[in-house]
């Protein structure tokens, strides 16, 4: 009998990351959630196993290196591979024009969105193998070719996720890891709003395609609705 495909989500304790995990947990993945909150992690975790879905919770805040340090010492005592990993995880708190951004806002965010996102690829990385995947959670927020003044720190922030993603497609070629970006589009989550218009399970589809279909050769690209879209 073959083991069990892992992945760990991070950000999974709601919205687009928690639909992750419940999706490619009916797929028979081994599902290591985590959130940097231990109560919200926990409490995703119940919400699941009231509809029999078994998932892990671990406690990870992207934005400390040894809360990092710690989710994969956690994660080593119950895995020692990883075959994909989700990077969610994302905040978006600043909707003042350019010129009025603060040091302090571009930092935070650039700090989580980026920054995270490669503390967590660079230390999961030794515990994946050829055939694994790497999927980046970005936006066309981040969009080069069409990128205007809409939350400015976010935007820069998911372009150079992008960039990211580009580099980390490069550098784990040789490995045999895919590593692409994923735009889920317009989600109604607590950050899309109620009046976004793609649900949740519209929002995790490319993800958990990307996941699960695509050949390992399809690497250092970015989709929308499982089509590939400029940077």
């Amino acid at each position: 009998m073959s083991e069990k495909r892992t992945v760990l989500v991070t950000g999974g304790n709601r919205g687009i990351g928690f639909e992750i995990c419940r999706q490619l947990a009916l797929k028979d993945f081994r599902v290591y959630l985590t959130a940097r909150d231990y109560k919200k992690g926990t409490k995703a975790i119940e919400q699941l196993s009231k509809q029999n879905i078994n998932v892990t919770f671990l406690q990870l805040d992207v934005s400390s290196i040894e809360s990092v340090n710690n989710a994969v010492k956690n994660f080593k005592e119950m895995s020692d591979y990883l075959d994909v990993l989700i990077n969610n995880a994302a905040i978006l708190i600043d909707d003042n024009p350019l010129a009025s951004l603060s040091d302090e806002s571009l930092s935070i965010i650039l700090d989580t969105n980026v920054v995270g996102t490669f503390r967590v690829m660079r230390a999961f990385f030794p515990l994946m193998k050829s055939g694994s995947r790497i999927i980046n959670v970005s936006s066309s927020a981040g969009q080069l070719n069409s990128m205007r003044t809409y939350a400015p720190a976010y935007s820069i922030s998911k372009a150079a996720l992008n960039a990211l993603t580009l580099q980390a497609s490069a550098a784990f070629a040789a490995k045999g890891i895919a590593v692409n970006s994923v735009c889920p589009g317009w989600v109604k989550t607590d950050m899309g709003g109620k009046g976004a218009p793609r649900s949740l399970e519209k929002g995790a589809e490319t993800p958990v395609w990307l996941a699960t279909e695509t050949p390992i050769g399809l690497t250092g690209k970015f989709f929308k609705d499982r089509k590939e879209i400029p940077w």
